[in-house]
């Protein structure tokens, strides 16, 4: 780590990756951008999925969006991860995690970052141009206003 004039500590490395994977071919995109990076600076990628336990849980969530479609359960969630990691190391990815975690996508992912210590967060830019991603906000523009770590949104639909 350097010391930058204005007495910041920054670093140019990345050692861990966390990236959101929800199955869908968009999520794919960001995971494989996220790969690329990870196999540049060695660093460990960890795939995150976030889940809902029930159908009642996903009726009463204000973060399921319009333009998504909700992980119901853990083992459709470590479905959608073997799929993703399988995606991640086509694209250059050696050291690959995965992780399921219960909550919303924001929740999930944040809880990620925080136990991992995540050096940056990829997601996929899904929603954050739809009316109801301004109005209400979406998971990108949500975690990157929450992120305590670098945030990179991959443009993985028009």
């Amino acid at each position: 780590m350097s010391t930058g004039s204005t007495g910041t500590t920054s670093s140019t490395d990345y050692d861990t990756i966390v990236v959101g994977s929800d199955g869908s071919p968009s999520s794919f995109l960001a995971v494989e951008r996220a790969a690329s990076i990870a196999a540049a600076f060695d660093a460990t990628l960890v795939i995150g999925c976030a889940y809902y336990d029930s159908e009642d849980e996903v009726a009463q969530s204000s973060a399921v969006r319009r333009d998504s479609v909700p992980v119901l359960g853990d083992e459709t969630a470590r479905k959608n991860l073997d799929a993703a990691a399988e995606h991640a190391r086509s694209a250059g990815a050696t050291k690959v995690e995965t992780v399921v975690q219960s909550g919303t996508p924001v929740q999930a992912l944040m809880a990620i970052v925080n136990e991992h210590n995540a050096d940056l967060l990829v997601v996929g830019n899904r929603g954050i141009n739809t009316l109801t991603g301004r109005l209400l906000g979406s998971v990108p523009a949500d975690i990157a206003r929450q992120s305590d770590c670098d945030v990179m949104i991959v443009h993985t639909v028009s």
